[in-house]
Order: C-alpha cells, then sequence, then structure tokens
C-alpha cells in the first residue's frame, strides 16, 4: 500500500481550514521535502496496483500535489495564469506541467484529470477534489486522501462544496441557482448520476428550499486568484 503519510503531514502544516496554503513557508522550509516525497512516487507504476480505492486516492493525491509543487517552483505569484503564460489560459497550465511516472512516460494534469480520473472512475465527486491552486477551486483538504477513506472524504468534499455559498447559492427571489462553473465544465460528469445539475446540488444542499430540476442557473465567475493565505479573500 502507498504511505502518504508524509503528504499528509504537509498538508496538515501549510493549508488552513479554508483551503489556503501557506506558499511562502512552505517554499522556504519544506520544498524539498515534497519533491522527495514525489520522487519516491514516481518509482511506482500505477499499472500495479489492484484496488480501485488505492489507484483513486495516489492519482487525487498526485495532481494535488504536483499542482503544489508547480506553484513553489514559482513561488511567488499572484495567480497561475498571467505570471506563468502572460495569459489567462488554465488549459496551458494544465498541459504544461508534467511529471514521470513508470512505465517510462510523463503524465501531465490535464492527461491526469481526464484521461484517468474521468476515463477510469465513474466519480463526479472528484472535480470538488481537484485543486488547481485557485481560489475558484473547490478547498484544498489539509490533508491526503486515503484508499480506506477515499470515497467517504470525497463525499465530505461534496458537500463542504456545494454548501459554500461562494459556490453555489440560490436566489429566492429570482429563484435562481448560481454555481460555480465546474458545473458546467464537468456537467456530463454529473449527468452521468442525477438527472440535472440542480438535482445533483438538491442532494447536498442543507437548505428547505425546494429546488426543482428546472430551475434556472446562473453560472459564476471563476476566481483564478492564487489559493495563498498572504493574499486576503
Amino acid at each position: 500500500m502507498i504511505d502518504f503519510t508524509v503528504l499528509d503531514q504537509l498538508l496538515r502544516q501549510y493549508v488552513d481550514e479554508n483551503g489556503r496554503v501557506n506558499y511562502q513557508d512552505w517554499s522556504q522550509q519544506s520544498y524539498q521535502t515534497l519533491m522527495n516525497w514525489l520522487k519516491t512516487v514516481e518509482q511506482l507504476n500505477p499499472k500495479s496496483l489492484s484496488h480501485p480505492d488505492e489507484k483513486l486516492a495516489l492519482w487525487i493525491n498526485l495532481y494535488n500535489a504536483f499542482v503544489i509543487a508547480s506553484v513553489l517552483a514559482r513561488y511567488p505569484i499572484n495567480s497561475i495564469l498571467p505570471r506563468i503564460f502572460g495569459i489567462q489560459n488554465w488549459l496551458a497550465f494544465l498541459w504544461f506541467f508534467s511529471h514521470p511516472l513508470p512505465p517510462s512516460r510523463r503524465y501531465s494534469l490535464n492527461q491526469i484529470e481526464h484521461k484517468i480520473l474521468r476515463r477510469e472512475f465513474n466519480e463526479p465527486r472528484i472535480h470538488f477534489a481537484l485543486v488547481c491552486a485557485a481560489i475558484g477551486c473547490p478547498l484544498l483538504r489539509p490533508g491526503a486522501y486515503w484508499t480506506e477513506s477515499v470515497r467517504s472524504q470525497l463525499e465530505e468534499d461534496a458537500s463542504r462544496f456545494i454548501n459554500n455559498p461562494n459556490k453555489v447559492r440560490y436566489d429566492l427571489s429570482s429563484q435562481t441557482l448560481y454555481c460555480s462553473r465546474i458545473f458546467k465544465w464537468y456537467g456530463d460528469d454529473f449527468l452521468k448520476v442525477a438527472n440535472s445539475i440542480p438535482d445533483y446540488i438538491r442532494a447536498y444542499l442543507k437548505t428547505e428550499i425546494a429546488i426543482a430540476s428546472h430551475t434556472p442557473i446562473i453560472y459564476l465567475d471563476y476566481d483564478w486568484t492564487l489559493n495563498d493565505q498572504r493574499i486576503s479573500s
């Protein structure tokens, strides 16, 4: 079984309850610790793993760790986009950063998300766990994902995301549902397990408001500001 202890300790040390990262201290104190852990994982062949939940936890942890490592290598920055590329192109961010894993190939963030996690797992809740270092993303969990609890952790993530008014809110006066663009970008994944986006949200939203399948949706602007503790909300 893969040992996520080092990653877990780093996340607990540098990520707060609001999902913000202390990149400044992490870059100065423990950047090499993260890189050393990644090097040990890079010796692993993911195809050797037999348990689906072990693979799921591995790829989610690797995605988030790769993002953090990529930010730390370029810190200080205020956003994952303009400083790195000079243009607002998040797809470039996802494709640009790649990391080696056996058997002798490199994986971009885009490939991990779309070619592995979305293709191999019928699990839309991954979209509440994968964090590309922007405030508009889900809140980064202050700890690693574990084989024995990854599904329950994803359930917690889904509930936390949908009950965060910065991500999802219902306007009673206009009877309109405002929600993150994640539900637009990955709508097909959510519609595999629900009849509509409002239906999916309603299953988690802690409210007595009667949201219906046909409830109008307005997608919120996405905040690409770095999820950095030194940057105020």
